[in-house]
């Protein structure tokens, strides 16, 4: 009975001991953390990339209809 439970505990101690895999758990951890950050920047600017990006056509177009036909 005494050597089937420290069999037991050995292998439950081993199993604590044992940091395979945490390296790969922090970085999925650290990499969560990213696209949450960049997703909420995105969402928080993101009325200001919408005119940012109108503006930009808007000026790309305007541009374009201005230069002569043999320009295009």
């Amino acid at each position: 009975m005494q050597d089937r439970f420290t069999f037991i505990l050995c292998r439950l101690f081993r199993g604590v001991r044992d940091t395979r895999g945490v390296t790969a758990a922090e970085y999925a951890i650290l990499a969560v953390g990213v696209v949450i950050m960049v997703g909420g920047a995105v969402l928080g600017f993101s009325p200001y990339l919408v005119n940012a990006f109108s503006d930009a056509g808007t000026a790309i177009t305007s541009t374009q209809a201005s230069l002569p036909a043999a320009a295009r």
